[in-house]
């Protein structure tokens, strides 16, 4: 591993092993997130989980479609990812989520993931990654449970490894059924298990943010802000990613591993 690849590997892990997002939007409302969460209706809470497993469904559909493919063995220069142009999207979906409070979830959340999910795929080609392939586009679509815990999670064991592997075998299903059906069968078993381990992490941090958009002093223009955060949050999380599979290609699984780990225990 060279110096770029070490520079590169160690911002990947100050990326990965960052805060949840619950622990960054509190900063914002000045509240406890766990008490924010208990300011939420129950009837939102429960929207909650129907617009995130609908959210995943509609990214996954739309979001690598709209992008062009870069093709890694070409030679040419991946282009630069469009940060800042996908951030102001979703501060005006955050306002007016912001501006409605919990009971604009069920449109704000499936249009922001989907803003979100083409970010992305954007950051994922930025890293020379090729859009075309099955694989690459489920890799995008991990990044909503990569960057965020699962309830059955142990504090002490969560890492970036950890939430990787624990998808790794919903989305060789769901890899096996797109490449032989397409994504139109949305019915299929392979695709339901991918979609509900995704949502499981995903909707933990839907949940923050929601609570956070939902303390009463909040409104629209804070409601931008935190959608600006969820957005960065996520952002970090697809730079991380495809930043390691990159270097997995170059280098090898093993010692990508190896080093990212050795590198995570330097920086705690």
């Amino acid at each position: 591993m060279d110096e770029r690849q070490t520079q590169d590997l160690r911002r990947a892990v100050r990326l990965l092993e960052n805060p949840s997002i619950g622990a960054k939007v509190a900063d914002i409302v000045g509240t406890p997130i766990e008490k924010a969460i208990a300011l939420l209706p129950n009837k939102a809470q429960d929207a909650i989980g129907n617009a995130t497993q609908k959210a995943i469904l509609a990214a996954l559909k739309v979001a690598t479609k709209t992008m062009d493919h870069h093709d890694p063995k070409s030679g040419n220069v991946a282009p630069e990812s469009s940060d800042w142009r996908h951030l102001g999207t979703v501060a005006a979906t955050g306002a007016a989520g912001g501006f409605f409070g919990a009971w604009g979830l069920a449109f704000e959340v499936p249009i922001t993931t989907t803003v979100m999910m083409r970010s992305i795929a954007d950051i994922a080609r930025s890293e020379n990654s090729d859009l075309s392939e099955v694989d690459i586009q489920l890799e995008c679509v991990k990044v909503l449970a990569i960057g965020g815990r699962s309830s059955s999670d142990d504090a002490s064991d969560v890492g970036y490894f950890v939430a990787r592997e624990a998808l790794a075998r919903a989305t060789a299903e769901a890899a096996a059924h797109i490449a032989k059906h397409g994504i139109d069968k949305e019915g299929a078993p392979a695709l339901v298990r991918l979609i509900v381990a995704i949502a499981e992490r995903y909707s933990i941090n839907i949940t923050e943010k929601a609570a956070a958009q939902a303390v009463p002093v909040i409104g629209a223009a804070a409601g931008a802000i935190i959608n600006t955060v969820f957005m960065d949050h996520f952002q970090d999380m697809a730079r991380g990613h495809f930043t390691v599979l990159r270097l997995e290609k170059e280098l090898g699984v093993d010692l990508v591993r190896k080093k990212y780990l050795e590198l995570r225990e330097a920086a705690a």
